[in-house]
């Protein structure tokens, strides 16, 4: 059995065959799938898992060197946004923000590798995450 925090085989596999600058997008319960993107779907109810939650165990193995917001979560959800950037810290990691509307957010997100739902149900609560290298 895996001894590291991130459990589930189908992310774990994701992260470990990105490249550098590739991208996998976590999201609230809400978010729209593109079609042709690989979905994981980690919700089981509302606000399970969290996506704070999901970010801290994922930044546990993926070394993250840029992040892409919708610009609205500043003002919309302010909590989450705070919480994003004390999760990074925590991880000993200060990405570059780039911060988009919400409309080009879903429209990057075509590009993604994955993207991963968690049960969250507050609005704005997604990140896309650009790989970094650790070296």
């Amino acid at each position: 059995m895996k001894k590291g925090k991130l459990l589930n085989s189908e992310l774990s596999y994701e992260i470990a065959k990105i490249g550098h600058t590739s991208h996998i997008t976590l999201c609230d319960a809400g978010l729209p799938f593109p079609k042709g993107v690989k979905r994981i779907d980690l919700a089981i109810e509302a606000g399970y898992p969290s996506f704070i939650k999901t970010l801290d165990t994922i930044l546990s193995e993926m070394m993250v060197e840029e992040i892409v917001l919708a610009s609205e979560i500043k003002t919309i959800n302010p909590k989450v946004y705070n919480e994003i950037l004390e999760t990074f810290q925590k991880n000993g990691m200060n990405p570059k923000i780039v911060e988009v509307s919400h409309t080009e957010f879903k429209e990057i997100t075509r590009e993604s590798e994955a993207i991963v739902r968690t049960g969250e149900c507050t609005p704005y609560a997604n990140i896309i995450l650009k790989s970094g290298v650790v070296f």
